[in-house]
């Protein structure tokens, strides 16, 4: 055979081989499960390897239609969790080897879909994001009580939802006593005028749903020990007269960096903390960390803000909650800056407050606060901070990270640094402004406890490292009767 024949056989050949292990090979879906968010409904597929699929929807009745090419269900989708869902019924048929799953719907939407490939916890999947109308919101204690998902199954806004916190209960603990907190002692005027608002925390506990974050020797989640700290550290805040935590996310599933702060500042927070445990592939790396944003992350994100309409419209806080998108691209620029200058400036003042209170009790990976680009660091109209409460990847900060008594100190150390730092600079309006109106002084000795649900005399005393006596005794108590809302004075231990 002539060789420039043979040749051109040859590449035929391979460009047909080429083009056949480009194509799908059929798939089988092995597996199927939903996520329910409290805005987010998330179905996936578990597939044996790669497909070629169509996602379109139908009215009357509302359904969408999801067709995957070369493939077979060798699963049941009878027990899909759809309960506080858009989807009312899961129905499938196969034509020709095209699988088609039919979603009936209880609103109209519009649906998105993407594949996923392989990570270290399972193979191909094919997603699909539904979300949830409003009326049909997941509550947040149900979505608290659902199972977890991987990083790359995160949806594009607030996310996936489940289950419940492994490293233990969010049940308030008895923890050994620490250093009173530094707070204001009682006002000796009661009577504070109306409009007083309490200062607004955002707890950001990083990770979540199938994002495990990073996982430490005995298979401790970062996840599950950043919710439970930050649990704690909105007990601790919501505790404190004058202040209100919010959490950003309250259970397992996954959010967005954006949507994180964007979840704060739609709280109108006056301080982020997004709460974290470092990982490093190296057993030996230790230290808990506090970090701000870079110089190079603020001018990123001014840049950002000044070129989209949306941001411009959206600001709220810093500059006195202006619109930046009715203003020339100078004047704009300059409250910005101004805004941005001075939530880096509170951000510092108090990760540096923060960072000392932690080095009391824990190894520091570096002697001073850290910057870094961090995405969730950049809202220009709020005080941003980013704690990381050691290394999860050594096995003694590990140990420690699981431990409740230290998820309780770092808490409180937190809640020290934020109640010290708004001391120094109360917004304006705020009952804590008005304390220092009326002459207060900041004192380490004496703070407040609104009194929880669950709450004793006994194990508030335990918690505050004081005995039921002094506390009756500061409170003028006859008795160990309290209720809830009720504001104790915490004495001196």
């Amino acid at each position: 055979m002539n060789v420039k024949i043979r040749y051109l056989l040859g590449c035929i050949s391979l460009a047909v081989s080429l083009l056949l292990l480009a194509l799908p090979a059929w798939a089988d879906i092995v597996g199927a499960r939903t996520w329910l968010a409290p805005d987010n409904t998330r179905l996936v597929f578990d597939l044996s390897g790669p497909v070629k699929h169509k996602l379109f929807t139908l009215p009357n009745p509302d359904r969408i239609v999801l067709d995957i090419e070369k493939a077979s269900l060798k699963t049941t989708l009878n027990g899909l969790q759809v309960d506080n869902s858009p989807i009312q019924g899961i129905r499938h048929s196969n034509n020709n080897g095209t699988l088609r799953v039919v979603l009936d719907l209880r609103d109209p939407l519009t649906p998105s879909s993407f594949t996923l490939p392989p990570n270290d916890q399972y193979g191909h999947r094919l997603v699909v994001d539904l979300p949830t109308p409003q009326r049909l919101a997941t509550p947040p204690a149900q979505a608290q009580a659902q199972a977890s998902m991987p990083s790359d199954e995160r949806p594009a806004n607030a996310a996936n939802a489940q289950a419940a916190n492994s490293s233990g209960s969010s049940t308030p603990v008895v923890a050994s006593a620490s250093a009173p907190t530094q707070t204001p002692a009682p006002a000796k005027n009661n009577a504070a005028p109306a409009g007083l608002r309490d200062i607004i925390i955002a707890i950001d506990p990083g990770h979540g749903g199938e994002d495990p974050g990073a996982i430490g020797p005995t298979k401790t989640r970062e996840k599950d020990i950043v919710l439970a700290i930050g649990r704690e550290l909105k007990r601790i805040i919501d505790a404190e007269q004058g202040y209100r935590a919010v959490m950003i996310r309250d259970g397992d599933y996954f959010i967005s960096l954006r949507d994180r702060t964007a979840k704060a500042r739609r709280a109108n927070a006056d301080l982020f903390v997004s709460i974290h445990a470092d990982g490093w592939t190296s057993p030996s790396a230790r230290g808990a960390s506090v970090w701000v944003l870079s110089e190079r992350g603020a001018s990123s994100e001014m840049g950002r803000w000044l070129a989209s309409r949306e941001n411009q419209s959206d600001l709220i806080g810093g500059v006195g909650s202006v619109s930046l998108e009715d203003k020339d691209a100078v004047l704009a620029s300059v409250l910005l800056d101004m805004s941005m200058t001075a939530s880096r400036t509170g951000s510092r003042d108090v990760a540096s407050v923060i960072h000392k209170n932690i080095g009391q009790f824990a190894r520091m990976h570096k002697p001073d606060v850290e910057m870094a680009a961090f995405q969730v660091l950049r809202s220009p109209d709020m005080p941003s901070i980013l704690v990381e409460t050691g290394f999860i990847t050594n096995p003694q900060e590990e140990a420690q990270l699981k431990s409740r008594d230290y998820q309780v100190k770092m808490a409180q150390a937190i809640h020290r640094g934020i109640t010290s730092y708004f001391w120094q600079r109360p917004p304006d309006k705020t009952w804590v402004a008005w304390r220092k109106s009326q002459g207060q002084v900041l004192a380490g000795v004496d703070r407040t406890h609104r009194v929880q649900p669950g709450d004793t005399l006994s194990i508030i005393a335990v918690r505050n490292g004081v005995s039921v006596a002094a506390l009756r005794q500061a409170n003028r108590l006859n008795g160990d009767q309290i209720r809830v809302g009720q504001v104790l004075r915490i004495p001196a231990s």
